[in-house]
């Protein structure tokens, strides 16, 4: 969704008393099922499972635009005194949801280039020339692996040290990665959310992001959190989506909560002092050898390792593949830096994991010149399956 896209949305918060709806996932959600009064259909950000589309009624938005607006508040901030900057596509809620704040607090908004992000000079020539840079609160959403792009170049953390509030969402902040953050001065908030909820329900607040608090900090106002026996993190709260669509059952929209409100995330988490602690996907949980290990957190450590060792690791994914003997083992899907020795790389990754737990160590290495996160900083699970799949078949 571009210039175009937000020209669209502007037109249906105009006519709020009409039936209509802004279709930014693809397929369609058919016209027929689709319930009054305006809302967008925006797909799910999830890493795992089948095709969905989210049907989030413009007042939920509304009402998560001022549950961050109540937030902000809370740490001494006006929204209306603030300029959002926004590198996030707005096609995925991380993207649109900045936006629409900015329209609902009367705040201005600024798109961000994706190629803008690349280029730290560009990029900080370009946001002084902005009306509203000067004299204006800078707020800022990224995820992990913009804010990894970024950091280790002196231009952009300077950048970054002039954000008020920078939110990190839609993928596990790295503990190496939040302690340089810190070390620079560089106001994170890591805060939890999904498409399903109409983006964030906890954030931390950057004064604890930089006293050493972990985690994605308290529930916001509107929002009650609570676990299931087996960890899953659960969500209450009025701006749920009114439903889900799946290509693949094309004549109906699925609710999301049970009978007493409650949407289960799919996430596994802890609940405590410091707020909400994610673990890692239930649905990505492999059970081997009568272990139950979380790919999510051996890929941070794999790549904190490699990190500390200098190791020209890029990118990694652990995927559960069926065993006979051990029900699922690891394998590893990496991405070499450019110009490395990818014989020496695999070398070095099997040495630092020679001492891992046996059901936590990769079975198998697989180079993969193409691996990346989605435009939204996810892993998509399936899709990389599939491509393992189609490189065992053609080796068969």
């Amino acid at each position: 969704m571009g210039g175009g896209g937000l020209m669209e949305a502007s037109a249906l918060l105009s006519r709020p008393g009409e039936s209509e709806w802004l279709q930014l996932g693809d397929p369609p959600v058919p016209e027929r099922l689709l319930p009054k009064g305006p809302g967008v259909v925006i797909g799910s950000g999830g890493s795992t499972g089948g095709r969905r589309l989210c049907l989030q009624p413009a007042a939920h938005l509304d009402r998560s635009a001022a549950a961050t607006a109540d937030w902000l508040r809370s740490i001494g901030i006006d929204p209306a005194a603030c300029l959002t900057l926004n590198p996030l596509p707005m096609h995925h809620v991380s993207g649109l949801m900045p936006w629409w704040r900015s329209h609902c607090w009367g705040s201005p908004h600024a798109p961000l280039a994706p190629d803008l992000m690349k280029r730290p000079e560009a990029l900080v020539r370009h946001c002084s020339d902005l009306p509203d840079w000067q004299g204006r609160v800078r707020l800022l959403s990224l995820v992990p692996t913009q804010l990894a792009r970024l950091m280790g170049q002196p231009a952009a953390e300077a950048w970054l040290q002039g954000f008020a509030v920078i939110w990190v969402g839609g993928a596990a902040l790295p503990a190496t990665l939040a302690a340089r953050a810190r070390e620079r001065g560089i106001r994170l908030a890591p805060c939890y959310g999904a498409t399903e909820t109409a983006a964030m329900v906890a954030a931390l607040p950057p004064d604890r992001f930089l006293a050493g608090a972990a985690g994605c900090g308290d529930p916001l106002p509107d929002v009650d959190l609570r676990l299931t026996e087996a960890g899953g993190l659960q969500v209450r709260t009025d701006r749920l989506a009114w439903g889900c669509w799946c290509p693949d059952q094309p004549d109906r929209i699925a609710p999301l909560a049970d009978a007493d409100g409650w949407w289960s995330s799919g996430d596994r988490a802890v609940l405590g002092e410091g707020g909400v602690q994610l673990i890692g996907r239930l649905d990505s949980a492999v059970q081997s050898g009568g272990e139950t290990v979380f790919p999510e957190q051996l890929e941070q450590r794999l790549m904190e390792a490699a990190r500390r060792q200098r190791l020209p690791l890029a990118a990694v994914l652990l995927l559960g593949v069926d065993d006979g003997e051990w029900g699922a083992r690891l394998v590893a899907l990496i991405r070499p830096q450019a110009g490395c020795s990818e014989v020496d790389l695999l070398a070095s990754l099997q040495a630092v994991t020679v001492d891992w737990m046996a059901a936590e160590r990769p079975r198998r290495w697989v180079l993969c010149a193409d691996l990346a996160v989605s435009d939204a900083g996810k892993w998509r699970r399936d899709h990389w399956r599939r491509w393992l799949e189609r490189v065992d078949a053609a080796e068969a």
